[in-house]
């Protein structure tokens, strides 16, 4: 019996112990953050309550307690954290900053739970050095590969701790690697070897130069030849990379012939992609782009309908409607500037297309390929695979569109439907649909045997290669600038610079400067649409500003955001449309870039002093455009010089 008691005292000891030590510490903290903040920018963090099985506990109560950062108020000024009280077991805290760089810790307490997170700070300014260095060392030293590499490297460097040797690793590891294996950037990958596959087949059965035959009887100066290019380019609107490596592919043996230099066609390609894409009433824009200003419209409660503001928003679009402006001026008139003056001059004069020690982006498998004399050039060999391409392209994404949207498509427009679609499933269809139908063609006519066809067709993919290395190391740069929060620290410290007036002015600087940066217009749309939708609908409210130019304020915004978005995607080295277009037309990438910054500049400082300036101030966005290309036409008269001399 004693010893009974002794066991059963024990035991109910063993439980007594147990319970309070349970309820002395119930909980567990996690705190999620960014990897690494930059000192002096805001950023967010989420404390999580955790019960003991590692779970969020939702029914968690009480007071959390935070140190070791400031706040920044709505007024701008910093404060100590305050206590945060969480009813779901998860809070999520804006606006924190850390005033030091070096090794900062946040505490947080709940109940007697504990727990820190020290989280690395850099200089703001090193978040710019990655995509700075990478731009600056391919303009002075003109090789691609290793500047992009040295800018990835640099930051990874960063992100490592400053150790040159981890930073190494890290870069390869944790940025190329996964920017190869994205399943959209595979995509891209994929569908550009397969529509160079096609084109190595087209350009070995005398498909290619039958255009170049067919197109020669009506286009016969070099004038034509650039209207004619600039015309394909309008037509192929829904995709700017089907409109890349499309017109750039198709017209390159047909402007070769005319000395019309690799670099206008590069700049004629790049200039009516993105700027075409981004304002058609219905391309594989149109869902992404509704998606955020709906995100936007959501965070200030506007009951307005995303693609309504969207098409609204269109004529606000200058830098757009500028830069096709501008090409039309160049190609109609026979006249340049600037280093494009130097090429065009180079290649009227001696017919070289590409300067001397030139680094194509195209492979010598297409640009230097000899057809036996006998072969019979037919036109139709490249237009119907083309033609199949694009129409597989345009009723694809309704069909993908559909399947993505189910029952729901039925009550949907045509253009809602194009929007949800897959467009990097329905490109990689057409390219291998367009080479497998100009593969058939080729044997069918015996134009050539079968190893030929696989020949050609590998010759093609080859062409491809250089590029697809550059866009892989494209992507992975863009990685490391969105782990250094680049883009946050442009918009910190461009922000609270400007009045109301001047938001679409400034808007479109800043998304022309973080799509500079990281090369990508998607990138920067998704980073600034959700932050200055809010910015337009609010500050021209406080200010008093009267309702008609409230709207004026907030559509030329949203139009701002696209457009300097696409600015910058349009003329950055990184950029892989920038790339595409150097690599659909076998120029030169640098060369490619440096003659067409000069018109880009152009056309953003017209788009921004009679669009983006006057449209803060309730100016027509028609009489703007109007009176933008007019400037632009006395501004490139009086700049440009004739390319023959006579």
């Amino acid at each position: 019996m004693f010893l009974r008691n002794i066991t059963f005292i024990c035991a109910l000891l063993l439980v007594w112990s147990l319970s309070v030590k349970a309820t002395s510490t119930p909980y567990h903290i996690s705190i999620d953050s960014r990897k690494i903040v930059l000192k002096g920018v805001p950023f967010s963090f989420t404390v999580n309550i955790l019960s003991s099985n590692g779970e969020i506990d939702h029914g968690a109560r009480g007071v959390i307690e935070l140190y070791g950062f400031k706040i920044v108020g709505a007024d701008g000024i910093l404060r100590p954290p305050e206590e945060v009280e969480t009813r779901s077991g998860t809070i999520t805290i804006d606006n924190a900053v850390f005033l030091s760089a070096g090794q900062n810790k946040i505490s947080v307490e709940f109940g007697n739970a504990r727990a820190s997170k020290t989280i690395p700070t850099l200089p703001g300014i090193l978040s710019l050095a990655p995509p700075l260095i990478a731009i600056g060392l391919a303009v002075l030293f003109k090789e691609v590969l290793l500047s992009l590499f040295a800018g990835i490297w640099i930051g990874a460097v960063f992100l490592a701790g400053y150790n040159p040797i981890s930073g190494f690793l890290v870069a390869i590891d944790k940025y190329i690697v996964p920017s190869l294996a994205n399943k959209d950037h595979a995509a891209v990958i994929l569908f550009s070897m397969g529509l160079g596959g096609m084109v190595g087949l087209i350009a070995r059965n005398g498909g290619m130069h039958g255009v170049v035959e067919k197109i020669s009887k009506y286009a016969k100066s070099a004038r034509s030849g650039q209207i004619a290019t600039l015309s394909m380019g309008l037509l192929i609107f829904f995709d700017d990379y089907a409109n890349t490596l499309l017109v750039g592919n198709t017209m390159r043996p047909f402007t070769d012939k005319l000395k019309i230099s690799r670099e206008k066609l590069s700049f004629l390609v790049d200039a009516t992609a993105a700027p075409i894409a981004s304002i058609a009433f219905v391309s594989t824009w149109i869902g992404f782009q509704n998606g955020l200003i709906k995100q936007g419209f959501d965070a200030v409660n506007l009951d307005m309908d995303p693609y309504v503001a969207f098409i609204s928003s269109i004529p606000y679009s200058f830098y757009a409607f500028i830069m096709l402006g501008l090409i039309v001026i160049t190609a109609t008139r026979a006249r340049d500037f600037g280093p494009m003056l130097t090429a065009e001059r180079r290649a009227q004069q001696t017919g070289k297309v590409i300067r001397d020690g030139a680094k194509p982006l195209a492979g010598a498998d297409l640009s230097e390929l000899e057809l036996p004399e006998n072969l019979d050039k037919r036109w139709y060999n490249a237009m119907i695979p083309i033609g199949f391409v694009i129409v597989t392209t345009i009723v694809g994404l309704y069909f993908n569109g559909r399947a993505a949207l189910g029952a729901s498509a039925e009550t949907m427009a045509f253009h809602e439907i194009i929007g949800n679609a897959n467009s990097f499933t329905v490109l990689m269809w057409a390219a291998f649909g367009g080479s497998i139908l100009a593969g058939i063609m080729s044997l069918s006519q015996k134009l050539m045997n079968l190893q030929e066809t696989v020949d050609a067709y590998l010759n093609g993919i080859k062409s491809m290669v250089y590029a697809m290395v550059i866009l892989v190391l494209a992507w992975s740069l863009g990685a490391i600038a969105a782990d250094l929060s680049t883009a946050d620290y442009v918009l910190h410290i461009t922000r609270g610079l400007f009045s109301p007036n001047l938001l679409p002015a400034m808007t479109f600087i800043v998304a022309a400067l973080i799509g500079f940066s990281t090369g990508t217009s998607w990138g920067t749309m998704a980073i600034l649409t959700p932050i200055v939708i809010p910015m337009a609908y609010h500050l021209p409210i406080e200010a008093g500003i009267d309702a008609s130019l409230q709207s004026t304020i907030l559509l030329g915004t949203i139009a701002a955001v696209l457009s300097g978005a696409c600015f910058g995607d349009h003329c950055s080295p990184i950029s892989d449309t920038t790339i595409l277009s150097s690599m659909a037309s076998g120029a030169d990438h640098i060369d490619h870039v440096k003659t067409q910054l000069p018109y880009a500049f152009l056309a953003a400082g017209v788009a921004v002093v009679f669009g983006y300036i006057p449209a803060g101030y309730g100016m027509n966005p028609y009489l703007s455009i109007v009176l933008g290309i007019g400037a632009l036409y006395l501004i490139h008269w009086k700049i440009s010089k004739p390319v023959i001399v006579t």
